[in-house]
């Protein structure tokens, strides 16, 4: 069993409240995979909706949602609105969180469970 080491305080309740919803907006394997997308580069609804397989109305939900939780923002460009994430801090955590499991699926089995963790 691990032990607390270090100087560190714990985080006050809102903050591990805050980190807990932004944790819950990525759950969603579809808003993640936006979220992954629009690391990679910027698009459009409709460009986003055809990269993550998503039907339009969905994905644009997903974007609000994203949008509202300060994930993702948005600029105009004439008559398109264009999404993109530039925290460089979110990027980072996707593109870690992603590729720690994109190396797992090697791993994985027929079962689909990744080998050496169990039955």
């Amino acid at each position: 069993m691990a032990t607390s080491g270090g100087d560190f305080n714990d985080p006050p309740v809102e903050v591990l409240a805050e980190a807990a919803a932004t944790f819950g907006l990525l759950a969603s394997p579809a808003r993640l995979h936006i979220v992954w997308a629009l690391a990679q580069r910027e698009s459009d609804v409709s460009g986003l909706a055809e990269r993550v397989g998503g039907a339009l109305p969905a994905v644009s939900q997903h974007l609000t949602k994203l949008k509202l939780a300060g994930l993702v923002r948005s600029r105009r460009e004439g008559r398109r609105v264009v999404y993109l994430v530039d925290d460089q801090d979110v990027v980072a955590l996707v593109q870690w969180l992603v590729g720690r499991f994109a190396g797992r699926a090697d791993q994985r089995g027929s079962s689909g469970r990744v080998r050496g963790l169990g039955g």
